[in-house]
């Protein structure tokens, strides 16, 4: 949440630095949890910290040293109270450590009321005309917001512009990505390889690129398709993100008349 506010201030080294080392941390962690097993004596005990959990706190305290020290009073000098309030609207979305809410305080409801910009009405008499038919751009807006999947569209410049927001979001996006570039919204590990992804659509070289993961005990399907108009001209990518893990396992066949009201 704080990154893409910070970038506004042109702070965005020491955050991207952090990314990485979060990352770094993740993988410590995991390898930390496949390597325990039970014990047989202290020597095995002994190895297994040395090379794991002390790694592994290491990393964790220079963590903590950054934010307390770097990414918490930047942010304290750098943001408005403004950002404050956006970010403390969208902590909801995206979720808090340890799933710990903090307690509201009547000062910040106050604060809310106050600074929070309603989101601009879609007024039923909008169309949106296309060559095989014209549909309201509320009706749009809810049509793209219940496909079972979520949708980013990054623009020729690199720019993210919009995504889905349907209720059970996979990957959940915070707003304040609207308007940043695509590079700052992946760890730097990712980098080069969604750069890549990029040139390959920019050059006419490629039209899709997918990947799968599983995330959270769930299989998740990723792809990346180029956007371009009659003549092929490359106008920005979409991302497509849907959970397949219930339909891996479907055998057979459902016809229409075989469903039950």
């Amino acid at each position: 949440l704080l990154f893409p506010f910070l970038e506004k201030y042109k702070f965005m080294g020491p955050t991207q630095v952090m990314w990485g080392k979060d990352n770094e941390i993740r993988d410590l962690l995991k390898k930390a949890i496949q390597n325990l097993k039970e014990f047989h004596d202290d020597r095995e005990l002994r190895d297994y910290y040395r090379d794991y959990v002390t790694p592994l706190v290491e990393e964790v305290e220079g963590m903590i040293f950054k934010e307390e020290n770097i990414l918490f009073p930047t942010s304290l000098e750098k943001l408005s109270g403004d950002d404050w309030v956006a970010i403390s609207k969208e902590s909801e979305e995206v979720g808090y450590a340890f799933g710990v809410k903090p307690e509201e305080t009547e000062k910040l409801i106050r604060e809310l009321k106050q600074t929070i910009i309603e989101e601009p009405e879609i007024k039923d008499s909008e169309l949106v005309s296309f060559p095989t038919g014209e549909v309201p751009l509320k009706e749009l807006m809810y049509i793209l917001n219940t496909l079972p999947v979520d949708v980013t569209f990054i623009d020729r410049e690199d720019t993210v512009r919009y995504f889905t927001d349907n209720s059970e979001k996979i990957f959940v996006r915070p707003r304040s990505v609207i308007g940043r570039k695509v590079q700052n919204c992946h760890p730097p590990q990712s980098l080069d390889t969604v750069e890549k992804i990029l040139a390959s659509f920019k050059e006419g070289k490629r039209d899709w690129v997918d990947f799968w993961i599983n995330y959270k005990e769930r299989f998740i399907y990723i792809r990346f398709f180029a956007v371009r108009d009659t003549k092929r001209r490359y106008l920005g990518t979409i991302e497509v993100v849907q959970d397949i893990t219930d339909i891996k396992k479907l055998e057979g066949e459902k016809r229409l008349l075989d469903e039950k009201f």
